[in-house]
């Protein structure tokens, strides 16, 4: 391992670090393979290869805490409804999407943009930021928003879906999360965040207050 990598982990308080292979992961081979029920926006292969490698990992570090990022946010939901349909004793914690400067994703995938796609990669996540702020205008601004970006742009997305916190169809008034994908530079992407959808980030507030008096009259 890189020694300046060592040092960030200790500055973090890692104390193990458990290399892997599949081998080590299923040593008389894999015989199950899971697969997510909801209609997957990511290809489905993919997720459920990542959802059966993430549950078999819990299995065998049996750990208290699995932090996921939002990053993932398919990811995150599908693991979360596995481990509770299988009453799996552990808890999950989802963390907010970790940015670059100019507003991309850190992630793996991300780091292999080349440098000359970059502003334009990063018209993703300003895409979805302009979304977010229409949110008090309604799904169909939402998305025309995020679309009118994204063609400024000259950026043909995969998807540009806008869904409930747990990927079913959007609230009318609440909170709900936008999500995008195109291939920019020869490297697909992904990014997504939350917004109050019907609510705006300006009246949030208020509507929060207003639902606190309503609980209090029942």
């Amino acid at each position: 391992e890189d020694e300046d990598d060592l040092n960030a982990l200790r500055t973090e308080s890692v104390d193990v670090i458990w290399q892997y292979t599949d081998d080590k992961l299923w040593p008389k081979g894999q015989h199950l393979h899971l697969a997510a029920k909801q209609e997957a926006l990511e290809p489905a292969d993919e997720l459920s290869d990542a959802l059966t490698r993430n549950l078999a990992l819990i299995g065998a570090l049996a750990p208290s805490d699995v932090v996921v990022g939002e990053k993932d946010y398919e990811l995150l939901i599908a693991l979360n409804q596995a481990i509770r349909d299988f009453h799996i004793q552990v808890r999950l914690q989802g963390v907010p999407t970790v940015r670059m400067p100019d507003g991309l994703a850190l992630s793996l995938r991300n780091m292999d943009v080349e440098e000359s796609a970059r502003d334009k990669a990063s018209t993703l996540s300003a895409a979805l930021t302009a979304g977010a702020h229409a949110a008090e205008a309604g799904a169909e601004q939402v998305l025309e928003v995020v679309n009118t970006v994204l063609d400024a742009a000259g950026i043909e997305p995969e998807y540009v879906e806008l869904r409930g916190l747990d990927l079913g169809p959007a609230p009318e008034i609440g909170d709900a999360r936008l999500l995008v994908a195109a291939n920019i530079g020869g490297v697909r992407l992904t990014d997504n965040v939350g917004l109050p959808l019907g609510i705006g980030f300006r009246n949030i507030e208020a509507h929060a207050e207003g639902a606190d008096n309503a609980l209090g009259t029942l």
